[in-house]
């Protein structure tokens, strides 16, 4: 059954990377791997590292001042704050609160949410029930990671994946932009095959984030395709109808595979994962806040958002922006 499309705008989009780059070369210098493996397996070139005064939480409260000072909103006059993380300061206060107390979002009801890379398409989703409300306008959906705080950095399988970044959007049930399908789906029974910083560990390498690479990226290439299709579906519409696709950016490889199972165009799947790697929740909303700014993306195109990864997770929202 086709929804029916509902009020649901982006009033702005940023992004903030911290300026510290870590090259391919620079990892070759420490562990054995080198810039041309790392670029033929993931299309990775570089990849954006916190320094120590940055933080999940910093970094996403950057990007909530860019989004207020983009739209011209207030604080006071934000309703609700999601931030998608799974990489916080914090197990308590939720990254979100922080943000909230930072910019003085004092009406803001504010929480986490954790989906690993399918939680920036999660937190739209959430967000589009939450701004249904009858005294309720604006909200945001913030992505944030400090992922080079859990990898170890000896472990060439994962070490030269991951960056950190943060990015969001600030919404309105007001406005142009519709909300057209969704597919969330979730696959607990795989989960073990993406793993960061066990709580009740007994070996120190606990702590850090492991990965079944093969299990994650047959996963990817054949959920990826399902979910994208499912949505646009329930949008009742067709692929060729999608003006972009915006995939979390895991692998350069895996992008390339879904828009051949999907008989679609690769220039109509943007990709920033050279510059900035893996960056978990943030990527979807860096990706796009960039595209926008680039003016690669018009008002009233279609929109296929698609997170994938821990959980296992996968999740794709329709937008008409």
């Amino acid at each position: 059954m086709t929804p029916t499309p509902s009020g649901f705008t982006i009033l702005a989009s940023a992004g903030q990377v911290p300026a510290k780059v870590v090259t391919n070369d620079d990892l070759a210098a420490r562990m054995d791997t080198s810039d041309e493996w790392i670029r033929q397996r993931t299309g990775i070139h570089t990849r954006h590292i916190a320094g120590d005064d940055e933080s999940t939480s910093t970094l996403c409260t950057t990007v909530a001042q860019q989004l207020l000072h983009q739209a011209g909103i207030g604080a006071d006059q934000l309703s609700y704050i999601v931030v998608a993380t799974m990489s916080p300061d914090y197990a308590t206060p939720a990254t979100a609160a922080q943000v909230q107390g930072a910019i003085g979002a004092a009406n803001a009801v504010a929480f986490d949410i954790s989906a690993a890379c399918s939680g920036f398409v999660y937190g739209l989703h959430l967000m589009q029930r939450l701004l249904a409300g009858p005294d309720v306008r604006y909200g945001l959906v913030l992505g944030g990671e400090t992922l080079s705080r859990l990898v170890d950095w000896t472990d060439r399988s994962t070490a030269v994946l991951f960056g950190d970044g943060a990015g969001g959007v600030l919404l309105s049930n007001q406005g142009s932009g519709q909300y057209l399908g969704r597919d969330l789906r979730t696959l607990g029974d795989q989960g073990a095959y993406l793993t960061a910083r066990a709580l009740h560990g007994q070996a120190p390498s606990d702590a850090f984030l492991h990965m079944n690479g093969r299990k994650i990226y047959t996963f990817a290439v054949r959920a990826v395709p399902r979910s994208l299709q499912a949505a646009v579906d329930q949008a009742g519409l067709s692929l060729d109808q999608v003006d972009h696709f915006l995939l979390h950016q895991a692998n350069a490889r895996i992008i390339t595979q879904v828009a051949k199972e999907l008989d679609q165009p690769l220039d109509k799947f943007p990709m920033n994962i050279a510059a900035v790697g893996n960056t978990a929740a943030a990527s979807e909303p860096l990706l796009l806040a960039e595209t926008i700014a680039g003016g690669q993306i018009q008002r009233g195109e279609v929109l296929a958002l698609c997170g994938f990864g821990g959980g296992l997770t996968v999740g794709t929202v329709v937008l008409r922006y």
